[in-house]
């Protein structure tokens, strides 16, 4: 099993692909390397959904940042992981994130949450197959970056 700074190394590339694609251009390729080429995604509000790593996730990861840029993203770093091995080169990661935020009338703030992700442990590295999100949309209702309906405010 690869070390736990192995792993952190790896989503902080992860997240710093994921701040450069907040940028003009996003970093759709370098975001896909990540994953597997099939995958779920499971979010504790909102169900369970089934991906390819193919062109559609490249339109899906154009669109989810649009919202993201639209709500005032800024930053998002990794503070730690937690690994937990599941079965023979199949890990189970937490990592813990902080992500910095721009409210539209100029006010910062900083929102933590953690990602669960399931990996495979592969000669390329690390790749996601599956991973469990809390209710994203809820914390930014919680900290007015969106309404009610879950549009940027």
């Amino acid at each position: 099993m690869p070390a736990q700074s192995d792993y952190l190394a790896h989503f902080r590339r992860y997240a710093d692909a994921y701040e450069q694609s907040l940028g003009d251009h996003v970093e759709a390729d370098l975001i896909r390397s990540f994953f597997a080429d099939d995958f779920m995604a499971l979010a504790t509000a909102g169900g369970i959904n089934v991906g390819k790593n193919d062109e559609s996730f490249t339109e899906t990861l154009e669109q989810g940042y649009q919202f993201y840029k639209a709500i005032g993203t800024r930053s998002m770093k990794v503070q730690r992981v937690e690994v937990t091995e599941i079965a023979d080169n199949h890990d189970r990661v937490r990592v813990f994130y902080s992500s910095g935020y721009r409210r539209k009338d100029g006010s910062d703030i900083t929102i933590d949450f953690d990602v669960t992700y399931l990996t495979q442990r592969t000669d390329a590295g690390p790749k996601i197959f599956a991973f469990i999100a809390g209710d994203e949309l809820g914390l930014f209702r919680q900290h007015g970056l969106v309404d009610d309906e879950g549009k940027p405010i």
